[in-house]
């Protein structure tokens, strides 16, 4: 089927959905882009495609997603990817980013419009918190890059919502469910484009016992971070074997 408007995400587990479970769809998952997709291909002249899988670097990303995303002529495209460099012991951010306003200049040379995002502020996630400086350089580069190539922002470093831990899933890296829910809306937002999404209802925070938290903390320490520590050491991903949720467009139903 022709569509005469093309969304078109490539990236990561942010973009794949990971966190975000649905036992019905490609790879098991949902995520923001697919709820955004749903809300534009209301309109059936929209068609949506996804690219993104989970574990991937810039320039896997570029080297892998972006040739095939050309090819498809998107009118619409996102892209997110960095936060796994920038989880890395040790990165070049600028020449990483050299090379993602490239893929961005590439992709706004098409004449699609192009959606960036920041990446999430860390500040006070113990793990995960000295990555700060790191996605703060980033983030800039995005910004410099959004302006030189006419692209639009999804500043996810500014939306304080996310700070809250009930928008997380339990592996504490990716966004839960109410999370994802969220991102959607406000891209929709930056899209301008119409939202049936209503704002995630959150149950009510419940103070943990110390002892509690502690066992959590053990059960996140085995579940999560052991073999997310292991995929860093034997240079193994997440996403290996995966293939794209939708790598052709579609007209995706809520």
């Amino acid at each position: 089927m022709e569509f005469s408007k093309r969304y078109l995400a490539l990236g990561d587990s942010f973009t794949e959905g990971v966190g975000d479970a649905d036992p019905n769809r490609p790879n098991q998952v949902r995520g923001w882009a697919d709820r955004v997709a749903e809300q534009l291909c209301a309109d059936p002249d929209w068609g949506y495609a996804n690219l993104a899988i989970r574990g991937k670097k810039i320039r896997q990303v570029i080297a892998e997603q972006l040739p095939v995303a050309l090819a498809m002529k998107p009118t619409l495209v996102s892209l997110y990817a960095g936060g796994n460099d920038i989880l890395r012991p040790r990165v070049d951010i600028d020449a990483l980013m050299n090379d993602y306003e490239q893929a961005v200049a590439a992709l706004s040379a098409t004449g699609a419009r192009v959606l960036l995002f920041t990446g999430f502020d860390t500040n006070g996630a113990a793990l995960f918190e000295k990555s700060r400086g790191r996605t703060a350089i980033y983030n800039e580069a995005v910004r410099e890059i959004a302006e030189a190539h006419g692209a639009m922002i999804a500043d996810y470093w500014r939306w304080r919502d996310f700070s809250d831990i009930r928008y997380w899933a339990p592996d504490r890296l990716h966004m839960g469910v109410a999370g994802h829910q969220l991102m959607a809306k406000k891209v929709l937002g930056v899209l301008e484009a119409e939202s049936g999404i209503e704002s995630p209802v959150l149950l009510p925070l419940v103070r943990t016992p110390r002892l509690e938290k502690l066992r959590e903390d053990a059960r996140w320490t085995r579940e999560f971070l052991a073999p997310w520590v292991k995929r860093r050491l034997t240079g193994t991903s997440s996403g290996d074997g995966l293939e794209p949720k939708y790598p052709q467009f579609v007209g995706l139903a809520g």
